[in-house]
């Protein structure tokens, strides 16, 4: 039972939300699409719309302590540290919270305990590492309102609709879904002649590397698949968000025995540290591909297991035949600008055809007009910051270079003016390839919006990008948008969508992308080991 220490907050318990937030997560979450039928594919019934923030809490009042000082997570206690890492709060530029500045020295002993964990973890019965992760889901629904506060203020998403509370109740649903997966013996013969079984052994310590734009759900992607099949943790979040996720962490410890999940906060020399330790036999790495080659390369010398996850600068290509309704221009719009362009798999180039490229313009921007960005902590907030000072800058050059070669502003265009870190919608027409907007991967609330007049030609305009992690086709004819899909160069492909992840599809990067699969029965294989036995 978790008991607070003295000076941290108490926070609401089950059935004690602070925002009025039904903790009851209704059904697995099986699409992460967008807009407002979305969020009732996550939370079920009742779920809120992009549109009606209130519905999800309109009180958003601070339940937070400001500056605490959060501690690494290492054999099941908290540690506090000597030196801090400052935690910007985004959407107003002062300190929100402090980092613990992690060591080599606090990693050698996080794997340490992972590694004298995970004998007797590997061998807990499997019906009791199933429901042992049922209860890590119990945990995060009963804590959403807090997990969700702590987002909002360090990755700077809104609280309501497709923001932090959406995010911390899908990672406890998506938990759920993992808890039942199996993976179950393998016959390859059993007949007179002999019998030749194969069988799925836990790797041993997986380290965890996240990202900061989505820092409780993508920690869930690793982590739960890593302890269903029978493995120890040790996280290492992103220094720009890493408060969420370390709570979560320290909630976590009172379902699962000590060492079984560490986490580790820190600079980036705590994750270069990671990919070169010895003790470590697999590391799962969400980022950009720059990194993701430094993490391969580090951990080439000991041979560890990788699952890397990627860039990702994806293409859709709109076909002239589709209907451009309301419901295609909301899925249109939420595909790019969900989390604020924030998402490896999110719409980076929009290519439309020559036909209906005005009238689509026209449509989006209406819409996007519509969308209000903001302080994440405001209930009528849809969209909330771009997250640090280095994506911004980014974000802003990039626009203004489009602007310099001959892009239309449609909307947007330039920062907005006040303290935190907040950029408008902006939708870019009349861009091309040779714009960096279009060649490379924005992860911010930029579309550039591509004319194309041949649909062989969109398709090799879109396949011509060193990422390949998702793509979509836009069009009235099923048949037509999957022959199209089959040709685009990526590990996903949606029809009439984009980025739908689901805990039962396979989900990977090809190209650049990444290595590895993550997600459903394939991605719980890749935290095994194969031992076939042959009688």
């Amino acid at each position: 039972m978790y008991v607070p220490e003295p000076g941290r907050p108490r926070y609401a318990r089950r059935g004690e939300s602070k925002h009025n937030f039904k903790s009851k997560i209704y059904g697995l979450v099986f699409e992460f699409s967008h807009g407002p039928h979305a969020v009732r594919r996550v939370f079920g019934v009742g779920g809120a719309r992009p549109d009606d923030p209130g519905a999800m809490g309109a009180a958003f009042e601070k339940t937070v302590d400001m500056t605490q000082a959060y501690p690494l997570i290492i054999d099941g206690k908290t540690v506090p540290t000597d030196k801090h890492l400052d935690v910007i709060n985004p959407a107003d530029g002062r300190v929100f919270a402090l980092c613990p500045a992690g060591t080599s020295a606090d990693l050698d002993r996080a794997v340490e305990a992972a590694r004298r964990a995970f004998p007797g973890w590997a061998a807990t019965p499997d019906a009791d590492r199933k429901a042992a992760v049922n209860r890590l889901a119990d945990i995060i629904e009963a804590n959403i309102g807090e997990l969700a506060e702590l987002i909002t203020r360090e990755q700077g998403k809104p609280m309501a609709g497709l923001g932090s509370q959406w995010e911390v109740g899908g990672a406890a649903a998506w938990t759920r879904f993992t808890a039942a997966l199996d993976l179950p013996v393998e016959i390859i013969q059993d007949d007179d002649k002999g019998r030749v079984a194969l069988y799925r052994k836990p790797i041993g310590v997986v380290a965890s590397i996240t990202p900061w734009n989505f820092p409780v759900m993508i920690a869930i992607w690793h982590i739960m698949p890593a302890l269903r099949a029978g493995n120890t943790v040790v996280l290492k979040p992103s220094p720009y968000t890493p408060i969420a996720t370390l709570r979560m962490v320290e909630l976590l410890q009172e379902a699962l025995p000590p060492g079984v999940l560490n986490a580790v906060a820190g600079s980036d020399e705590i994750g270069r540290a990671i990919s070169a330790h010895p003790g470590i036999d697999k590391i799962v790495f969400t980022g950009s591909t720059r990194t993701g080659k430094h993490v391969m390369a580090s951990a080439a010398d000991s041979l560890k297991r990788l699952t890397l996850e990627l860039g990702g600068n994806d293409a859709a290509i709109v076909l002239p035949d589709v209907a451009l309704d309301d419901a295609t221009i909301e899925k249109i719009f939420w595909g790019a600008f969900i989390n604020n362009g924030q998402t490896c798999a999110a719409i980076k180039r929009l290519y439309v055809h020559d036909s209906i490229y005005d009238e689509l313009c026209d449509k989006l921007l209406a819409y996007a007009s519509a969308v209000k960005t903001g302080d994440g902590m405001a209930a009528d907030s849809q969209l909330g910051t771009v997250q640090n000072k280095m994506q911004f800058e980014r974000v802003k050059m990039l626009v203004d270079a489009a602007k310099a070669n001959g892009a239309r502003v449609l909307c947007g265009g330039a920062p907005i003016e006040g303290d935190g870190l907040f950029y408008p919608v902006t939708l870019l027409a009349d861009v091309k390839e040779g714009m960096a907007i279009v060649d490379e991967e924005q992860f911010g609330p930029a579309l550039p919006i591509i004319r194309y007049s041949d649909v062989e030609d969109a398709v090799a305009r879109a396949n011509d990008n060193p990422n390949g992690l998702g793509g979509s086709v836009w069009s009235s004819d099923a048949d037509k948008a999957v022959a199209i899909a089959s040709r685009l160069e990526c590990g996903s492909a949606w029809i009439n969508s984009h980025a739908m992840v689901r805990p039962d599809a396979p989900f990977g990067g090809v190209k650049q992308s990444g290595i590895g699969i993550e997600f459903g029965t394939l991605g719980l294989a890749e935290f095994t080991t194969v031992q076939v036995i042959h009688q």
